[in-house]
């Protein structure tokens, strides 16, 4: 299954500031390219660390150091890699509590920068795209089923599993499938099983669930009751 990278989702044309960069030309910079943070890089193209409005502010209303980039920026600075995964990009923001990374190649040079607006263009994909690649990605080429064998429907990135797999145990594995597709915002289940393979076999009886069969489904079917699985949300309060 496709799992969109950093560096598809990168502004490729990342602004950055140098050490000596001053004050006045920063909240320029920021003002002009409509960020709210940059890189600081040095002769090499390195990052070296990050000043924000953040910093420029603390500057001002604290009565803190700092003349030039060098002086304000937070550093080290935060990166991540081309190759990385949304979600990994999406998990270094929340764990540092910044908006943006700066995207460094294999030599840690400066090459893009990803956003959290840039992640959360992953949820404006259109939902037939997302059919698509679950029903051909999830349901076909990773659980080897044939297309209408369950039906899929995508509603706002709402996704609705319905129909019969012939183990209980697929049933999870399905659900973590969908709910990793780009684009998701939840999964609904409403898989039923032919066969219960998370009991004693010895206990299985024969027969085939339906969906109104319900949590008292016979021992030898039944189907799960609807529930949900939502996409942890980032935190908003970042100071980057």
């Amino acid at each position: 299954m496709r799992r969109r990278s950093v560096g598809e989702l990168m502004c490729p044309t990342a602004v950055s500031v140098r050490p000596g960069t001053a004050f006045k030309e920063i909240a320029r910079v920021l003002d002009e390219y409509d960020v709210t943070a940059v890189p600081v890089v040095d002769d090499e193209e390195r990052p070296i660390g990050v000043v924000s409005e953040a910093d420029l502010l603390r500057r001002q209303t604290c009565g803190g150091v700092g003349r030039n980039a060098g002086e304000l920026m937070t550093s080290p600075a935060v990166v991540a890699e081309p190759g990385w995964h949304a979600v990994r990009a999406a998990r270094a923001m929340e764990r540092h509590r910044v908006k943006r990374l700066p995207v460094v190649d294999g030599d840690g040079r400066l090459i893009g920068v990803i956003s959290r607006r840039d992640l959360v263009r992953l949820f404006l994909r259109r939902d037939r795209a997302i059919q698509e690649e679950i029903l051909e990605d999830v349901i076909v080429r990773t659980l080897g089923l044939r297309p209408s064998a369950l039906a899929v429907e995508v509603t706002e990135g709402r996704v609705t599993l319905s129909g019969t797999v012939e183990r209980k145990s697929l049933i999870p594995v399905t659900v973590r499938l969908c709910d990793s597709v780009d684009g998701v915002v939840e999964v609904v289940n409403r898989l039923g099983f032919d066969r219960d393979d998370t009991v004693n076999t010895a206990a299985v009886q024969g027969g085939s669930a339906h969906p109104e069969a319900g949590v008292g489904a016979a021992p030898g079917g039944g189907h799960g009751p609807s529930w949900v699985l939502s996409p942890p949300r980032l935190r908003l309060g970042s100071r980057r």
